[in-house]
Parts: C-alpha cells; sequence; structure tokens
C-alpha cells in the first residue's frame, strides 16, 4: 500500500480515484502521518428474497399491531424498533464485509 502526501493527493485525485476503482488502496499523509485513506467500495450484496420478505412481514405485523391499538405506539417502542432495525442492518453489513 502506497503512502501519498496531501498536497500530491489533491493534485492527483483523480489518479487516486482511478486506482481505487482498480482495487489499490492509498494512505495519505499530512506531515508524514496517516491521515486518510481511499480504498475501493466493496459491492453492495445482492438483496436477498428471504430477508426481503421477512422484513415484509414484519412491517405487515407492526401495521395490524398499531390498527389493533388505534395507531398509536410509545415513543420508548419506537426507539426499540429503530435500534433494531439499526442493529440488524449492521449485522448485514458485517457479515457482506466478512467481519463475522
Amino acid at each position: 500500500m502506497e503512502s501519498i502526501g496531501l498536497f500530491e493527493a489533491k493534485t492527483h485525485l483523480s489518479e487516486l480515484i482511478a486506482r481505487a476503482e482498480r482495487g489499490e488502496e492509498v494512505i495519505i499523509t499530512r506531515h508524514n502521518k496517516p491521515v486518510a485513506k481511499i480504498v475501493p467500495i466493496s459491492p453492495q450484496p445482492a438483496s436477498d428474497p428471504a430477508q426481503r420478505q421477512a422484513m415484509l412481514a414484519r412491517m405487515a405485523a407492526l401495521r395490524a399491531d398499531l390498527a389493533r391499538t388505534g395507531g398509536s405506539m410509545s415513543r420508548d417502542d419506537i426507539v426499540q424498533d429503530i435500534r433494531d432495525m439499526r442493529d440488524e442492518q449492521t449485522e448485514r453489513k458485517m457479515r457482506a464485509a466478512g467481519l463475522k
């Protein structure tokens, strides 16, 4: 992995982006200290039909629950649902990146 100074990186940004597209990584330094890294973006995994169906089922259950309770949810329930969805999304990304 190559290191490049900030001034040179600004001057050759298009070239560095092209290198990232080819799969290379470059460290950018300021005063000889690493401060940033240009890396290729890994492709997003294809949508899993089973996951999509499970999410749609959860949404339908939530809709039914809201209809049954008169459309109200407590603030704590909403916050917990958002946290659960965020955690599931993070878990999927970690698996897709091979970190879990």
